[in-house]
């Protein structure tokens, strides 16, 4: 296991066998203090011990700003996980759509109960799909019952998809109509089913809405105001620019493929963006701390119910997950094809902690990167 050290104000502290033999070679003695294991580092080698190729994690407070990573950057190469590398943060983006139109809806230009008809006419009509009976509201909850579109892409599904259809384009309207040519889940507000399709409609309501695309609403209101440098809004560019570590999915085998390129328009409004650690928990920080939304529409974006599909309660956009220490976090796991992404903030802002691997791993890594965010969140402030 090739393991980091950790970015933070003070020395650099070893967890380990690497303590062990510092100990040694300085004369270490009983009677000495010892250095105290570095929790998030701890944390960290948890996930990368799961099987993870590369893992890297961030914590910020008002006062704090903490990272550790472990594992490669790329397979056989040694070279360290990029301390502020990008990625592609997958459905974490559906937080920032849900902003979008919740900033939308508090400007009056929409509301949540308009319906998809409305703004979309005839895109979602046939096989029992009736847009004229989804809201607006129930597409960012997932309560509309439309199919998830993802089934129906082979680049994401297999590796000799992805070889055959990694540079493949599609536009939303092709996306909507994949999708609803199979009968929805359960008619309007009748259950919960996580749907892509859901957050693609809300990128094609937000350019009927505004006249400019998802994407330049996304980074004009919130990537430019908040100064997230390192986020961005590729479009069919297939490639990462700047600081990143590959990729890699296994489609179900043993056999593990590099999928760092991937034209991710698949994914427009529901994980087409690319970010950092740091940048995520910028976005965060300012979302839960009043800067995006009134208090109108972040109640809206907060207010939650039972998911079952994920084990947690769901808002707009928004996943609330509980403590181990008492009470909830909000935020939202991430996948797309190798990255796999999870996020969090404490209600009132002031704590985040977002952590992200670079292979799709299995039910352990997920859950060890959801055990590093509740710890995170549940430790005191320093």
């Amino acid at each position: 296991m090739h393991v980091l050290g950790r970015r933070r104000r003070g020395p650099l502290v070893l967890t380990g066998l690497a303590a062990v033999l510092l100990a040694a070679s300085t004369g270490l003695t009983a009677a000495a203090k010892p250095q105290q294991a570095d929790p998030l580092q701890q944390q960290v080698d948890a996930i990368h011990d799961t099987g993870a190729v590369g893992v890297l994690a961030e914590v910020m407070s008002p006062d704090t700003r903490d990272s550790a990573r472990a594992g490669t950057a790329e397979v056989g190469t040694g070279r360290p996980m990029p301390r502020n590398g990008r990625f592609r943060i997958g459905s974490a983006a559906k937080t920032f759509t849900a902003t979008v139109v919740l900033q939308l809806v508090g400007e009056g230009r929409m509301s949540l109960e308009d319906t998809v008809e409305q703004w979309l006419p005839g895109v979602v009509r046939g096989n029992d799909n009736d847009g004229s009976q989804i809201t607006v509201r129930q597409l960012l909850q997932h309560t509309s019952g439309i199919r998830d579109v993802l089934p129906e892409i082979p680049a994401l599904n297999s590796a000799d998809g992805y070889r055959a259809e990694r540079f493949r384009t599609y536009t939303p309207e092709e996306l909507v109509r994949l999708a609803i040519q199979h009968r929805p889940n359960f008619p309007p507000g009748d259950g919960w089913s996580y749907s892509n399709t859901n957050y693609i409609l809300a990128a094609m309501i937000i350019h009927e809405v505004t006249g400019r695309s998802w994407a330049q609403e996304v980074t004009d209101r919130i990537i430019r105001p908040l100064g997230l440098r390192d986020t961005s809004m590729p479009g069919a560019f297939p490639s990462i620019l700047g600081p990143h570590a590959h990729s890699y999915a296994a489609f179900g085998t043993h056999t593990r493929t590099d999928v760092t390129a991937l034209n991710s328009s698949m994914a427009v409004g529901s994980g087409s963006i690319i970010s950092t650690t740091h940048d995520l928990n910028r976005f965060y920080t300012a979302l839960l701390g009043g800067r995006l939304l009134a208090p109108a529409q972040l109640d809206e974006m907060t207010t939650t119910k039972p998911a079952p599909e994920l084990g947690v309660r769901y808002g707009l956009g928004l996943g609330e997950i509980p403590l181990s220490c008492g009470g909830s976090y909000f935020g939202h796991p991430g996948e797309l094809l190798g990255y796999r992404t999870w996020g969090g903030v404490t209600r009132d802002g002031t704590r985040t902690a977002v952590v992200y691997v670079t292979n799709d791993g299995g039910q352990n890594t997920q859950q060890a990167m959801s055990t590093l965010v509740d710890q995170e969140l549940c430790r005191t402030r320093s």
